[in-house]
């Protein structure tokens, strides 16, 4: 795992725009296209922002969500939502690449097994993603396998539906999809992410985030969320 600490929540979010933008445009020269996973969040929204205006081959993109709320189209709580405010405004991504979470169906665990079936289709059986963002959350969280669900044990499929989490059920790629990424990107902001980060930098397998897979991760995380005496870049 690969530690950069930046100064605020702007710098990561540039820093973070600048990364897939180079991996977007490394992956279309080698394989003729890239895959991008997207979580949510207020840092998150920026980064889209700021690859809006970056060098990204966008006819040859296919975006994904991470996870999503289970929630109205249109609804603030939606990932999709913020994704159409911050990038799909700004940027030209052709007709059917947007691959919204389908969360609106009545039957949560079909819906799941059919974006499966698109995420397979798009990036292969099993499916790797050349970059898969996720954020940290205060109770070690990340996309939406929270403490103590189920899903988090699954090994065996590929997008599932969570149990109720602040309010919501959700949909999420499953710990085997994150892994199976060629480069997972983590944003880190904010400092009660503190402690969640050390832990996250142990691989502490007891919280979600620490049972990701770490060889090709990079974490882009500002001053605020590590210790004082460790905010040089780490190697």
């Amino acid at each position: 795992m690969k530690i950069e600490v930046l100064a605020d929540v702007d710098a990561v979010a540039r820093r973070a725009a600048e990364i897939i933008a180079a991996q977007s445009r490394a992956a279309v020269a080698a394989r003729g296209s890239f895959t991008l996973a997207v979580s949510g969040g207020r840092t998150p929204w920026a980064m889209l922002r700021m690859l809006a205006v970056e060098q990204v081959p966008w006819h040859a993109v296919h975006l994904f969500q991470v996870d999503e709320r289970v929630a109205p189209s249109g609804d603030p709580d939606r990932n999709l939502t913020h994704i159409k405010e911050n990038l799909l405004s700004r940027v030209h991504l052709p007709p059917g690449r947007m691959h919204a979470m389908p969360v609106e169906e009545a039957d949560l665990v079909q819906a799941a097994a059919r974006y499966a079936d698109t995420l397979r289709a798009v990036a292969g059986s099993p499916p790797v993603l050349d970059v898969v963002h996720l954020g940290l959350g205060p109770d070690g969280h990340t996309a939406s396998l929270v403490p103590d669900d189920p899903v988090l044990e699954v090994a065996d499929v590929d997008v599932a539906p969570t149990m109720v989490y602040q309010k919501r059920r959700r949909m999420t790629l499953t710990l085997p999809t994150l892994d199976s990424a060629r480069c997972i990107l983590w944003v880190v902001t904010g400092a009660e992410k503190v402690a969640m980060l050390e832990r996250l930098r142990n691989g502490d397998p007891s919280i979600p985030a620490g049972r990701v897979r770490q060889e090709r991760a990079v974490v882009l995380a500002d001053r605020a969320a590590v210790q004082p005496q460790e905010t040089q870049t780490q190697p």
